[in-house]
C-alpha cells in the first residue's frame, strides 16, 4: 500500500513538473519576440532557422495537448514543399491494424507522398526538421519522414488517432508521441482540423457545426498535438480529423514523432 502511494505521488510530481516546464517553455518563446516582429538575433543562423520573433504559439487545449504555432513556416518553405511533392502525389492510405501496412480507405480520400531519406538532408528540410525538434522538444532522429498531403473538394480524413493499435509499426521507433501538422496554403474553404474531444464548445467543420475545436488552415501555421498523455499512455482524447474541403485545395505537411530514434 505504501509503495503504491509513493508511486502515485511520484507520478503526480512528474506530471506537475511537465506542465510547469511547458508553461516556462511557452513564456521563453514569447520573450524572444519584439513588437515589430523582428528577432533580437537578426544575424544568428540558429535564430533564423527557428524563426525566432516570428513564430507565435497559442495554446488551444491542455487535454488533449494542442498548441497552434502561427508563422511556423515561411512562405518560401510552404511553396518549396508543395513544388517538391506535387509530381509524386499518389492516393493516400491508412494503416491496417492487423497487418500494419498501408491500405486504401474511404476514411482518407486525399493524395500524398513522403519525402525521401535523401531529401531529408536538403538544407530547407533540415531547417524545418530542426525547428520541429526544438518546438516539440522531441529529438529530430525520433521523427518519421515528412508527408505532404493535398485535399481537393469534398476530400477529407475522418476522425482517427495517430498512435498505432498494431505491433508491426511499433518495432521501429516505438509508439507515436506527437504530431506536427503544417499548413502550406491559403484560399481554401473547409478543410479544418477537428478535435472532437477538445474543449466544450462548437465549431465549423466543413460547413457543419460540430462539438470540439476546429483549426482553420492558414499558410505557414502549424498544429502540434500529443498522441501520448503525460502518464505515458496513448491519449484517446487526441482523436482528430480533416474536415471536408468545400472550395479550393488544402495542402499540408505532417511530421509524426516517436518514442525512440527511427533512423
Amino acid at each position: 500500500m505504501g509503495r503504491s502511494k509513493f508511486i502515485l505521488g511520484l507520478l503526480t510530481l512528474v506530471t506537475i513538473g511537465m506542465i510547469i516546464g511547458s508553461l516556462f517553455q511557452l513564456e521563453f518563446i514569447h520573450r524572444l519576440e519584439v513588437p515589430s516582429g523582428v528577432s533580437h538575433w537578426e544575424n544568428d543562423k540558429e535564430a533564423a532557422t527557428l524563426r525566432l520573433g516570428f513564430v507565435k504559439p497559442e495554446v488551444m487545449s491542455w487535454s488533449p495537448r494542442i498548441i497552434l504555432f502561427h508563422n511556423f513556416l515561411s512562405t518560401e518553405e510552404c511553396d518549396y514543399l508543395k513544388a517538391l511533392s506535387r509530381p509524386r502525389l499518389q492516393t493516400s492510405t491508412v494503416v491496417d491494424a492487423k497487418t500494419g501496412k498501408g491500405v486504401k480507405s474511404e476514411v482518407r480520400t486525399s493524395s500524398g507522398m513522403f519525402l525521401s531519406s535523401e531529401e531529408r538532408k536538403f538544407p530547407i528540410i533540415q531547417a524545418i526538421e530542426r525547428r520541429i525538434a526544438v518546438y516539440s522538444q522531441i529529438p529530430a532522429e525520433n521523427g518519421e519522414l515528412i508527408q505532404v498531403l493535398r485535399y481537393e473538394v469534398s476530400q477529407q480524413y475522418r476522425p482517427h488517432h495517430d498512435y498505432f493499435s498494431d505491433t508491426f509499426n511499433l518495432k521501429r521507433g516505438g509508439q507515436r508521441v506527437a504530431t506536427m501538422l503544417m499548413y502550406l496554403n491559403d484560399e481554401v474553404e473547409g478543410g479544418e482540423t477537428h478535435f472532437p474531444m477538445a474543449g466544450d464548445g462548437q465549431c465549423s467543420c466543413g460547413g457543419e457545426m460540430v462539438r470540439g475545436i476546429c483549426i482553420k488552415p492558414n499558410k505557414g501555421d502549424a498544429v502540434l498535438f500529443w498522441s501520448m498523455g503525460l502518464n505515458g499512455e496513448s491519449d484517446h482524447n487526441s482523436l482528430h480529423g480533416g474536415c471536408p474541403v468545400l472550395k479550393g485545395e488544402k495542402w499540408s505537411a505532417t511530421k509524426w514523432m516517436r518514442q525512440k530514434a527511427t533512423y
